[in-house]
């Protein structure tokens, strides 16, 4: 049995990526307060895998992850991209009309903004995670009182779906992560090929010192899809770059880092992996 650790509870959307992704495999889940307590549950059991969130297309990406990955020695073996659509659910039996209080996370709180506003004289509140939203509503029997989750959360907890699809934009994905020990990795990712990869490295305040690397991306055919920098602590106009690259030849993506390692600092490959397709 595979053992799944996330941050949040059964139902959360962490929930949702981790089981599509290991469709057809028996696996446990193991809930985590905290995205620190995923990777300290990884440092436990090597036999622990992580899912974890790193972006969505609305709310941008979680920096904190970034930096967590790479300072964890955590592997990163692979990807889903999840459509999030968000319900919302209360106690059996409850009219729209008698909902007084929508409780969930901030960003799904944010990403449903239009629907909430059609609601009049609600009061918003917010919580560390969706599913947890709904299970609080089934634990306390509180009437009156809604939760934006997935589906999932809401049958897990016995509420009733009152509306459907209320995320305002429906181009609403989230990129989960799967993270791993090093020492177990190759072994979860035997058979699957690896198109993409997840770098991270400095670079010295220089001019043109970016556009060099840049450059030799495009020379050797790499795909850039995300660049993000975020500053290093403690080295003032210093950042640490964070990219993901596609590529369809190994041995030219191998040579590519060869060339840019001369240019950087604080070289780190976070992880090579297989591409994860758009769940629509």
């Amino acid at each position: 049995m595979r053992k799944v650790a996330i941050q949040g509870i059964a139902g959360s959307y962490h929930d949702v990526a981790a089981r599509n992704y290991f469709e057809g495999e028996t696996i446990e889940i193991i809930g985590c307060r905290s995205f620190k307590e995923v990777v300290k549950k990884i440092r436990e059991d090597a036999s622990i895998v992580g899912v974890m969130a790193i972006e969505n297309t609305i709310a941008g990406s979680l920096l904190q992850n970034h930096e967590l990955i790479r300072q964890s020695g955590c592997y990163i073996i692979g990807e889903y991209k999840l459509r999030i659509t968000h319900s919302l659910a209360a106690l059996p039996g409850t009219k729209i009309s008698e909902v007084t209080e929508v409780h969930s996370h901030p960003i799904a709180l944010m990403q449903c903004a239009d629907f909430l506003d059609t609601l009049s004289g609600i009061k918003v509140v917010e919580k560390d995670d969706t599913a947890t939203s709904a299970k609080w509503i089934t634990d306390n029997k509180s009437e009156g009182h809604a939760a934006i989750c997935s589906r999932q959360a809401a049958e897990n907890f016995g509420l009733e779906v009152l509306e459907e699809g209320i995320e305002t934009n429906k181009r609403n994905f989230t990129r989960f992560l799967v993270i791993a020990d090093p020492w177990t990795a190759e072994e979860i990712q035997e058979d699957k090929t690896k198109n993409k990869a997840s770098l991270v490295f400095s670079l010295p305040h220089t001019v043109g010192s970016l556009s060099k690397v840049l450059a030799i991306f495009s020379f050797y055919d790499m795909n850039l899809s995300k660049v993000q920098s975020l500053p290093i602590i403690g080295r003032e106009w210093e950042y640490l770059f964070y990219v993901n690259l596609t590529f369809s030849d190994y041995t030219r993506y191998t040579q590519a880092l060869s060339a840019i390692m001369p240019l950087t600092k604080d070289f780190k490959i976070l992880g090579e992996y297989a591409e994860g397709k758009q769940n629509v």
